[in-house]
C-alpha cells in the first residue's frame, strides 16, 4: 500500500503509521486496502473471503448501493462496481442494466453485494426477489450469480448460504 503515513513492517502485508493520522485517513487507508483485495485478478473462492472488504467499502453509506463483482470462468475478479444508488431503505435496481454491464466486463460470473443502512444485514423479501429476477436475466447469457451479499453494520449475510440461490 503505498500512503505517505505508512510505511512497510517488518513482516510482510504490515505496515507501520509513520505520522498522525485522523481517522478519516485511518479510514481512507483501510478503503484503499479493500479495494486491492478486490481488484482485478484475486480468486474469490468462497464469496465468505469478502466479506471484511465490502463491509469497509459500504457499511458508512446512508443510503442504499447496489454493487456486483463481475468474475472471470476461474472466479478471478474483473471488476468491483457500484451500480445502484437508493433511499435509505431501498435502490431500484434493473436487471437489464445488470445484464449489460456483465457483458460489457465479460464475466462468467458475479457476486451480488448491496448494503443495509440500518445496519441489520438480514434480506428482505425484496432483496429475495430482485436476486431470483438477476439469477434469471443473467441465466439467459450464460452468468452465474455466486451470491448475493448483504452488508451491515458488524456483519454479512450470504443469500447462497441462507439457501436462496
Amino acid at each position: 500500500m503505498n500512503h505517505r503515513k505508512l510505511s512497510a513492517g517488518e513482516t510482510a502485508g504490515t505496515y507501520r503509521i509513520t505520522d498522525t493520522v485522523t481517522e478519516a485517513e485511518l479510514l481512507g487507508i483501510a478503503k484503499g486496502f479493500a479495494r486491492r483485495r478486490l481488484a482485478r485478478g484475486r480468486k474469490i473462492t468462497q464469496p465468505a473471503l469478502a466479506f471484511e472488504y465490502l463491509q469497509i467499502l459500504l457499511q458508512d453509506y446512508e443510503h442504499e448501493v447496489f454493487s456486483a463483482i463481475f468474475l472471470d470462468s476461474q472466479h478471478r475478479v474483473i471488476c468491483f462496481e457500484e451500480l445502484f444508488r437508493g433511499t435509505i431503505d431501498a435502490a431500484s435496481v434493473y436487471p437489464r442494466e445488470v445484464v449489460k454491464q456483465a457483458l460489457a466486463h465479460n464475466a462468467a460470473a458475479l457476486i451480488l453485494v448491496h448494503n443495509h443502512p440500518s445496519g441489520d444485514p438480514e434480506p428482505s423479501d425484496a432483496d429475495r426477489r430482485i436476486t431470483q429476477r438477476l439469477k434469471e436475466a443473467l441465466g439467459l447469457v450464460e452468468v452465474r450469480v455466486i451470491d448475493h451479499i448483504v452488508v451491515g453494520i458488524d456483519n454479512c449475510v450470504s443469500l447462497a448460504e441462507r439457501g436462496y440461490l
